[in-house]
């Protein structure tokens, strides 16, 4: 009796929803900012002094912009690898894109929140897993001999999986930050890029 093939398809259409998801995220991120009342407003002064009250929305929709920015652009570098989606990539991509969408509903309870620890926690708590499930997902591709990956991909995959290991730990050091700093604790991800890039040089040194 014939074994079934596992069932593969092309990375097309998964590619187009997931880069949709990350669009209507990014734009939803800014509603919190729009759907705000200033009320009466007489002078400049006054317009200013409103424009101040929001230093806590508009602090959080930079920092859920530019993180929701890196965590796009490491889909994209994921996707140039990986040329063919399975049953198992699809889900974990799924889960990835839950968390994605959840983002600008986080964003507003830590800008409205955030002297409080629930407020405070959950926005790092979602960039976390849908950092987590991005990893999770490539390193899917990557087992079996890369079975999903690009023949041109698999010789260097391990260490461009370097980069999403690193955005994890960061993401999880903002977890562990924001009860003490809030939102200050994602400058942590000020490092992603240099160290992702310096731990990327060193094991490319050890593999020659």
């Amino acid at each position: 009796m014939a074994v079934p093939q596992q069932r593969v398809f092309s990375t097309t259409r998964v590619e187009a929803y997931a880069d949709g998801v990350f669009a209507i995220a990014a734009t939803l991120l800014v509603l919190d900012l729009t759907t705000t009342a200033f009320g009466r407003i007489d002078s400049d002064a006054e317009m200013w002094s409103a424009l101040a009250d929001m230093s806590e929305s508009f602090l959080a929709f930079v920092i859920s912009f530019g993180l929701l920015s890196l965590l796009w652009m490491i889909h994209l570098q994921q996707f140039r690898d990986i040329a063919r989606v399975d049953g198992g990539l699809m889900w974990l991509n799924s889960i990835r894109l839950l968390f994605i969408v959840l983002i600008p509903f986080t964003t507003t309870l830590v800008a409205e929140f955030s002297e409080f620890y629930a407020g405070r926690m959950l926005l790092p708590i979602n960039f976390f897993f849908a950092t987590l499930f991005g990893f999770l997902a490539y390193r899917w591709a990557m087992a079996r001999g890369g079975h999903l990956l690009s023949d041109e991909a698999r010789p260097d995959a391990a260490t461009q999986s370097i980069a999403g290991a690193v955005a994890v730990g960061c993401a999880a050091g903002a977890v562990v930050l924001a009860p003490f700093v809030g939102s200050w604790g994602f400058l942590v991800f000020v490092i992603n890029q240099p160290l992702a890039a310096a731990l990327q040089k060193r094991a490319a040194r050890s593999g020659d």
